[in-house]
């Protein structure tokens, strides 16, 4: 269920669309650059754990997770892109969703051309992507 579009189980979403696939592909990435699982078994309360926001707290605070520790600068620097293009998928409003191709675009520019998301599991701080996100 956590891979799955949220306009392919609810109507209030909009319409399936050709970004369908981008919600489950950055679900995906979250969980690999985090090394969690969207639900984890071990914890007893998946209510208290939700993977797209212990991923934006980390994003928007600076801090790294135990897989950077032993990463190089570079490959820090290729993490957090991933994450930042991975937020960017799974906003609230598919409608602000990339299209796949724009994806593509955004993990082969730079990370400092890349913008922070508004927190994608909140409607209230939901805009729309810049369109200068990337040097293309």
């Amino acid at each position: 269920m956590g891979y799955i579009a949220p306009e392919l189980y609810s109507r209030n979403f909009g319409g399936v669309s050709y970004k369908s696939d981008v919600y489950s592909f950055s679900m995906l990435v979250l969980e690999m650059v985090s090394g969690r699982r969207n639900s984890d078994p071990s914890v007893e309360n998946q209510d208290e754990v939700y993977l797209p926001e212990w991923i934006y707290e980390k994003v928007i605070n600076g801090q790294e997770w135990e897989l950077t520790l032993e990463m190089t600068a570079e490959d820090k620097e290729k993490m957090r892109q991933l994450t930042i293009v991975a937020l960017w998928c799974i906003q609230w409003n598919p409608k602000n969703w990339p299209s796949m191709t724009k994806v593509v675009n955004m993990l082969t520019g730079r990370l400092q051309n890349l913008h922070i998301p508004p927190k994608p599991f909140v409607s209230s701080d939901n805009r729309p992507m810049p369109q200068n996100t990337t040097n293309t």
